[in-house]
């Protein structure tokens, strides 16, 4: 069973997504902030992750950052989901590093179908 770490401070949001992915079958961590994020991605090197870019302690793109910067997490898929919605966001983003972007709010009913997507499930 796939593992997924949720880097996500808002309690609801994190909730939601915890509930969809366990209930298609995926394990979840969850982190409520960025530093919080990097400790449990070492420690529990997680199949891939959800991160929130609006995060309270350090910006999500630090924390994508410090994830990639570190040789065996380069692999890790990261999946960035987030409000951030402005032109130029969604390729800044995954020119960043991460592997997929997807908009808040999310659609429930679409939202497994686009991390499966970008999983190449």
């Amino acid at each position: 069973m796939k593992r997924a770490l949720i880097i996500e401070d808002n309690e609801d949001n994190m909730k939601l997504i915890s509930f969809l992915l366990e209930k298609n079958g995926y394990q979840t961590l969850w982190a409520e902030n960025g530093k919080k994020g990097i400790e449990l991605t070492f420690q529990e090197e997680p199949d891939f992750i959800i991160l929130d870019i609006q995060l309270p302690d350090i910006d999500g793109t630090e924390v994508l950052k410090e994830i990639r910067g570190e040789k065996k997490n380069t692999k890790i898929p990261i999946i960035a989901m987030t409000s951030y919605a402005m032109s130029g966001d969604r390729e800044k983003l995954l020119g960043a590093g991460c592997n997929g972007y997807i908009e808040k709010p999310i659609d429930p009913l679409a939202v497994i179908g686009q991390i499966k997507e970008i999983l190449g499930e």
